[in-house]
């Protein structure tokens, strides 16, 4: 079944690419404070190279670019390096280091003299932030989303005020929250064939449309009707339920007979991709649940129901991964219980399987982005309404958080 995802898992902001960004604005003061090589002219100016560390070879780095290219950074003892912490906007509190201080996975500027060719460069200076405090503050603003964040599914946008209103189910009753924005609200937009948060591009009010999945961090009301948004992001998935047709595992694609639109879906998978196999006892287990609960629509499963386009009509709560359900009536939490899952392979998958997935919304109307697939899923398919249980699209960019958190 093709709909919108009704739930949104917490997101942290603060992502890989976004400090990058800062690593680019303090650039112009890097040129400052790191003097060129003597064989760099005042007619060649510096270039500027930011990447992961790939590789660290005495005094020569191998850097991994934000377009895949490996660029080999030679290191002179000349060279300035520093390191500053996530959220520094200068280089006043920036911390002198070595090469031997550096390691793979940290983030870097290097600023320097580039080859003809492009693919070396011999370093000035580089700016560093470490990988470990990234992902402690990461961790940080995961928590902070977790205790004031909200989320659900737009059910309308007004330009004019900068309001969101979205649906969302909270503690098993259904309401609408009013999310308003203002200019300093940072607002961004999932990249429509992507699965990886750090791919979520800087966007505007005008591209959230019904439909789409939203969630914001920033202060909630009293009464919780409303929210003033520091941050919003947002993004446009589908949930599809069908066979598998056929398999390429050469190029890593499915193609799935979507059982609600009768069309044959494109289905690819990457390295981010998450692929699980129910056992039968579990599918069993679900379906029985679902039957009892009267369908996805009951008070058990917490499932969506359809609206006739294709979407959710309502958010749906969440909480973090591992954690209980916390839903009324003790429904199956699907999305909780496939990291507990056999993994499963495009190779291992036959046709005719029964699978469910969330995936991107995609940039064709063929083809989509495996999220999240599940197969082993027979019996849940034919439950009553089995095939509008639904995946959260968010569980792989960062741990969830629930619009119920701190509540």
């Amino acid at each position: 079944m093709q709909f919108r995802i009704m739930r949104l898992s917490t997101m942290a902001l603060t992502s890989a690419a976004a400090w990058l960004m800062l690593l680019a604005g303090v650039a112009e003061l890097a040129q400052a404070r790191m003097p060129l090589p003597p064989q760099a002219s005042e007619q060649t100016p510096a270039a500027k190279q930011l990447g992961t560390i790939k590789a660290i070879t005495g005094n020569e780095i191998t850097l991994t670019s934000d377009t895949q290219s490996e660029i080999k950074v030679a290191v002179p003892d000349a060279a300035r390096l520093v390191r500053i912490e996530p959220g520094q906007k200068d280089l006043k509190n920036a911390t002198p280091v070595q090469i031997k201080d550096l390691q793979v996975g940290d983030r870097i500027l290097a600023r320097g003299k580039l080859s003809d060719d492009g693919k070396s460069l011999v370093a000035s200076g580089i700016i560093v932030m470490k990988s470990s405090d990234l992902e402690a503050t990461r961790e940080k603003e995961r928590a902070e989303w977790q205790k004031s964040g909200v989320g659900g599914l737009v059910s309308a946008v007004d330009p004019a005020s900068g309001d969101i209103t979205i649906s969302m189910t909270s503690s098993g009753t259904k309401k609408s929250v009013v999310v308003h924005t203002s200019k300093s609200t940072v607002i961004r937009r999932y990249a429509p064939d992507s699965v990886k948060f750090d791919d979520a591009k800087t966007g505007a009010l005008d591209q959230i449309k019904p439909g789409d999945q939203l969630r914001a961090r920033g202060t909630r009301s009293t009464d919780g009707s409303e929210f003033a948004a520091k941050e919003v992001v947002s993004g446009a998935f589908r949930n599809i339920a069908g066979t598998v047709s056929s398999t390429d595992p050469g190029a890593n694609t499915i193609r799935v007979m979507d059982l609600i639109a009768k069309q044959q879906v494109l289905v690819r998978v990457t390295g981010e991709s998450q692929l699980r196999k129910l056992p039968p006892e579990i599918a069993q287990r679900i379906a029985m649940r679902l039957k009892g609960a009267g369908g996805p629509g009951g008070a058990g499963a917490g499932a969506p129901s359809g609206n006739g386009n294709g979407q959710a009509s309502q958010g749906g709560g969440d909480r973090p991964p591992g954690s209980p359900s916390g839903r009324p009536g003790g429904g199956p939490d699907l999305q909780q219980m496939l990291t507990r899952m056999p993994a499963v392979t495009v190779a291992e998958l036959k046709k005719g399987d029964a699978v469910m997935m969330v995936s991107t919304e995609g940039t064709t109307s063929e083809g989509v982005t495996a999220i999240t697939l599940v197969a082993g899923v027979e019996p849940i398919l034919a439950a009553p309404n089995g095939g509008q249980m639904f995946l959260s699209p968010w569980s792989l960019g960062s741990p969830g958080g629930g619009e119920d958190a701190g509540q």
